[in-house]
């Protein structure tokens, strides 16, 4: 197997007078990395600086271009009955509310699109169905979409975004959570093998206002999301859930930043993922920033990673910077690592087969977020994806192929 990061950190409660970090130290404070709607301010990266040392530069390279297209994707809505969805050129005020790009990809997807899709949830409406936004696929020209989803306040709704087929995409997600508002999305990245796609997600999350944000990575070449929340009132709630499958020369990798700069706001970041194969790498980076003036801060972010077989690589980062001592609580957890011989040992003592046995562990370990999800229709088909994954793995282990219709 090649080399696989294992933190193995376990910070249940943390608190500091100054700031406050573990694992891997980005270049000083995240507070001071820059952000902006200019080009010119973000250059191309490297590939040595901290936000790009795990990914694969040269792939991603045509989404560092000034200049993308737009006919790459075809993006269609169906919305609940209450929800409205208007297209919309790039000069709406709507749009660009929910903070400002943090890195190359995020900055020339915003300076690149010409029209965006408008989710909008009207003020104290509860969605009585699913909102599915289905972005497909149609060449692999390098392509920008925008799309902005605002939930007004003391509305609730459930939105999925679905990616499916072969691109090359650049993306920006907008999500804007009016007060007393509850919003839960999903991005699905089920793409074709050879995809490549870079998406960034900004959050703003008001007044007693509650945002479920899931991010489900099975398909794709390269899939890089970046999703940011930050708070704009007291007892914002945040909750950021991620479930992950890299199979053979897959990268996928998450990278998260939860801003805490106003009081008494809430924040919880569960992700789980498994590897198999040569070459699959995973990459979770987690950055929680409690800034000075946010007493009363209540945050935890956890990430765990199962390797399946040899060649697969998996890296882990928890940063947590605290700039005031009264807080809730704040802390963090990741470990990446094989099967529990343990747990094997219990399953197949008990006449259950080893191939039997692995899949059971692998079930377990996604089970309680599956649930959490709380999709059915997002549920039901991650549970499949899963057992193709499985099929692949055990092929892999018992040294047969699956095993074929009619044989």
């Amino acid at each position: 197997m090649t080399a696989t990061t294992d933190l193995s950190t376990d910070h249940t409660r943390a608190v500091a007078d100054g700031a406050h970090s573990h694992g891997v130290v980005p270049a000083g404070s995240r507070a001071e990395r820059v952000t902006s709607f200019d080009l010119a301010d973000i250059p191309v990266p490297s590939g040595r600086e901290e936000e790009w040392r795990f990914s694969p530069v040269a792939k991603l390279q045509p989404l560092f271009a000034p200049e993308l297209g737009a006919g790459g994707v075809l993006t269609t809505v169906v919305e609940a009955p209450e929800v409205k969805v208007e297209i919309v050129g790039r000069d709406d005020a709507r749009l660009g509310t929910a903070g400002k790009p943090g890195d190359r990809t995020a900055v020339t997807a915003w300076n690149a699109f010409s029209e965006a899709t408008v989710v909008t949830v009207p003020a104290e409406a509860v969605a009585s169905d699913v909102t599915s936004i289905r972005v497909e696929g149609v060449s692999t020209d390098a392509t920008a979409q925008h799309v902005l989803v605002h939930a007004e306040h003391h509305s609730e709704a459930v939105v999925v975004i679905d990616h499916r087929g072969d691109a090359l995409l650049n993306q920006t997600v907008e999500v804007v959570v009016d007060d007393g508002a509850h919003l839960t999305l999903v991005s699905v990245q089920d793409w074709a093998d050879g995809a490549v796609h870079a998406s960034s997600h900004r959050s703003v999350v008001g007044r007693d206002a509650k945002l479920k944000h899931v991010v489900v990575t099975f398909g794709g070449d390269v899939v890089r999301v970046t999703p940011d929340a930050a708070f704009t009132a007291e007892g914002g709630d945040v909750e950021m859930v991620g479930l992950y499958f890299a199979d053979t020369d897959q990268h996928q990798e998450h990278r998260l930043f939860v801003d805490h700069g106003v009081p008494r706001c809430k924040s919880r970041v569960t992700y789980k993922g498994a590897l198999q194969g040569a070459g699959a790498h995973a990459v979770w980076v987690g950055d929680v920033l409690i800034q000075a003036k946010a007493e009363g801060t209540d945050t935890y972010e956890l990430n765990r990673n199962l390797v399946l077989t040899d060649g697969a690589r998996a890296d882990s980062v928890p940063n947590l910077e605290i700039e005031t001592g009264e807080i809730d609580g704040a802390g963090h957890a990741s470990a990446t690592g094989r099967f529990d011989d343990e747990q094997l040992f219990y399953l197949m003592a008990r006449g259950i087969p080893e191939v039997d046995a692995r899949r059971l562990v692998v079930r377990g370990f996604f089970a309680e977020l599956i649930e959490e999800i709380g999709v059915d229709s997002v549920r039901d088909r991650l549970i499949d994806s899963i057992e193709a994954e499985l099929e692949k793995s055990m092929s892999v282990i018992t040294g047969t192929a699956p095993a074929q219709e009619g044989a």
